[in-house]
Formats: C-alpha cells, sequence, structure tokens
C-alpha cells in the first residue's frame, strides 16, 4: 500500500489507467490476464494499476467473483479527466510559454506534470497551440547539475558552499550561504540567499556558481524571505539596494506611449505634458542600478529629473559613451 501511494504517474502508466477505466466502464468485467494481453504488460502491473486506481483515485471497483472480472459499484469518471477543453488548452499553452526555462529541473518537472493532466483530453489543441509561441531571446548557459543541487538545497534549507566570480571580483571567492529563492528574470537565473561571509542577503548569477556542494547543516527559512519584498515596489527585475529612493523621469517622442503601456513600479504616478510633449512618471523603488539601465535603454528620449545622485549617475554614462565614441572616431 505504502508503495503504491508513493508511486509517480507516467505517461505510459496513464495510458493504462485510461485503458482500464475504459473498459470497467464499458461493463465488460476485465479480467487482469486480458487486460495484460491487451496493453502488452505483466499481470502485477495491471494489478498495481487497479489498486492504484481504486487507492489513489478512489475509483469503486469492485470484483465479480463469477463473472471473474472487474466492475464499477457506482458511476466514476477519472478526476483527470473530469478538465473542461478550456482548462487543458490553457496548460498546454502554458507548457510553450515555459519554453524559456528549458535546461532547468523545473521545466523538466512542470511539463512532465502538464503532460499527466492534459494527456487524456489532448486531441484538438494542436491547432491553436501552434498559434502561441515564444520569440527567440537569449538565455544563460547553466549547468543542470548545479541547478539540480540549488533546487535539492532549498528543499531541505541545508547551506552550501560554492565558488563564484561576481561583476566586481577580481577573482574567484568562496562563499557560504544559505539558499532563499531561485529568481527567473527574463532568461536569466539568479540565487537569492543570505551570504554568511557578508553577513548581509545577496543575488549570485547562477551560470557564475562552481563547484558547489550541499552541506549537511541545516538554516531556518526566515518568514520574511521573500525577494519582492526587497525591491521598494519597483518592478525592473533581479536587483536589489539597501534604500528605498523615489525617482522622477520624463519620457519623450515614441517613449511616452511605451512608458504608459506598462507598471514599473506598484507606487507609480504618471503626468502628461502635451504642450511639452512630455510624460513624467514618479515612482518608488530600491533597484537604482536597473533604473539606470532602463532610462539609458530609451537614449534621448529620457530625463531623469530626480533624485540628483541618480541624475549624476546617468550624465556620467553618457559622458563616458561619448569619450569611447570619440576614441572610435580617432582609430578610424
Amino acid at each position: 500500500m505504502k508503495k503504491d501511494q508513493n508511486r509517480a504517474i507516467t505517461h505510459q502508466m496513464l495510458e493504462r489507467l485510461t485503458y482500464i477505466h475504459h473498459r470497467i466502464k464499458a461493463e465488460c468485467f476485465p479480467k487482469t490476464s486480458e487486460l495484460a494481453k491487451e496493453l502488452e504488460c505483466s499481470v502485477p502491473t495491471i494489478s498495481r494499476d487497479i489498486t492504484f486506481l481504486r487507492d489513489r483515485f478512489n475509483a469503486p471497483i469492485e470484483y465479480n467473483a463469477q463473472k471473474k472480472g472487474f466492475y464499477y459499484s457506482e458511476k466514476y469518471e477519472i478526476p483527470i479527466q473530469n478538465i473542461s477543453q478550456k482548462d487543458v488548452t490553457a496548460l498546454v499553452a502554458a507548457k510553450t510559454l515555459l519554453q524559456q526555462y528549458q535546461g532547468t529541473p523545473i521545466y523538466k518537472e512542470l511539463v512532465a506534470a502538464i503532460d499527466v493532466i492534459t494527456f487524456p483530453q489532448r486531441q484538438g489543441t494542436g491547432a491553436f497551440i501552434d498559434r502561441i509561441a515564444v520569440p527567440p531571446m537569449p538565455y544563460a548557459i547553466i549547468d543542470e547539475a548545479v541547478f539540480a543541487a540549488l533546487y535539492q538545497a532549498m528543499i531541505q534549507n541545508r547551506m552550501i558552499e560554492f565558488d563564484y566570480r561576481g561583476v566586481l571580483d577580481s577573482g574567484k571567492v568562496h562563499r557560504r550561504v544559505r539558499p532563499y529563492q531561485l529568481l527567473f528574470d527574463d532568461g536569466r537565473y539568479f540565487l537569492f540567499g543570505y551570504a554568511e561571509e557578508r553577513q548581509a542577503e545577496r543575488l549570485f548569477y547562477i551560470p557564475r556558481i562552481e563547484q558547489l556542494c550541499i552541506t549537511d547543516e541545516l538554516f531556518t527559512l526566515p518568514e520574511n524571505y521573500d525577494f519582492i519584498s526587497r525591491c521598494g515596489g519597483g518592478r525592473f527585475g533581479s536587483f536589489m539596494e539597501p534604500e528605498t529612493v523615489t525617482y522622477r523621469i520624463a519620457f519623450y517622442g515614441e517613449s511616452r506611449l511605451a512608458i504608459k503601456d506598462s507598471v514599473w513600479a506598484d507606487d507609480q504616478k504618471i503626468t502628461e505634458y502635451d504642450e511639452e510633449g512630455k510624460t513624467e512618471i514618479v515612482f518608488s523603488a530600491a533597484q537604482g542600478y536597473r533604473i539606470l539601465k532602463w532610462v539609458l535603454s530609451h537614449g534621448s528620449n529620457a530625463q531623469p529629473l530626480e533624485p540628483e545622485d541618480f541624475v549624476q549617475d546617468w550624465q556620467a554614462e553618457i559622458q563616458a559613451m561619448v569619450r569611447r565614441s570619440k576614441r572610435c572616431a580617432e582609430i578610424r
């Protein structure tokens, strides 16, 4: 009994369960030997499948000694087959959208679960699903073994150690970390956790993690461990800073419409100045570095107004680009 309760459902098993269900439902009183022959498997396998249907899916399966076969004592349908076609389509569409997370254990597990759930009623969804796609996009090259180890360490709340090279590090450094969360950010993967050496929370870019080791030391996951709460209300991806800052930025030209099309922060306020041909947005966030990159991505159509140190950082970046442009012109 205990073994059956821990038994995972595979595609092959689901095919057998569905077939067995329909044969019993048709009141054919099928025998295990008949089912085994029809499904080209062993009698013990069929016996386990029938037990699985009865114990895990609560199927009212009874055995008729006179007819030497199985039957349902009351009307019954497998729970998976009660999913509507609309839900099946939505789940298969979700599988398509998950393609951006290929190469991770989570992707494999989610896709397998969706396949199991939607298998009995997947017919007829193909033509529509082809009209939902994920455009080509860059993705991080990761070591699946590292990702799987991180996943396991988080499940068990175990401390991990690894070698890491950050953007500002001159070389590899050894880290001892309490892994809190895995962050999926536009084709990139980060680990959010507490770094023992720094005595502070840090983000680690997973492709730069090497020689990862799961230790025997357990840690207690804090109640407020969610990375989102560290962003100060901003929605600029995997970056955090100690202080929440209020930003005021003006946008011009084609960027005006783009700014109004999205929610960039929880408390954002957008004001139109049509006579001046600009749109201003004011919001709070703790993600200054990402916000600077966002502003720079709009080129001459964006101008930060507050805070002053942010304006200075923006001006410094522009001046650096001008100097690089001049050097390139001289080389040519």
